[in-house]
């Protein structure tokens, strides 16, 4: 068995165990989906032969990163706030770009 120093075992059980409740839950369940974005990108990437970026990665930015700066705002970070706030901006952008040019291809007769 591990011997884990007294000060160490009573940070840990402060951090994860005293203080979660609905929201830690939450932060977990967005870091999951946020996380799961690269998992998603690396898959197409080994399935593709090169680096790649599927539709995938970006709606899962998006939701993963939504949920973040909801657990964010009502953890009152500003730091992170301002991080996942920006980022939200940049995934609802690809997605645009994605949809605008989808549209432009479907509109081409060859």
């Amino acid at each position: 068995m591990v011997n884990v120093p007294p000060e160490l075992a009573a940070w840990l059980h402060r951090v994860f165990i005293e203080q979660f409740d609905a929201w830690v839950l939450l932060g977990f369940i967005a870091q999951f989906f946020f996380t799961m974005r690269f998992v998603v990108q690396w898959l197409a990437s080994e399935k593709a032969r090169r680096s790649v970026v599927p539709v995938a990665f970006w709606f899962l930015s998006l939701f993963g990163g939504g949920l973040l700066l909801i657990y964010a705002i009502q953890r009152q970070d500003p730091v992170f706030i301002v991080g996942q706030a920006m980022g939200m901006f940049i995934y609802v952008r690809n997605l645009w770009l994605i949809a605008n040019e989808r549209k432009a291809a479907m509109g081409k007769v060859d």
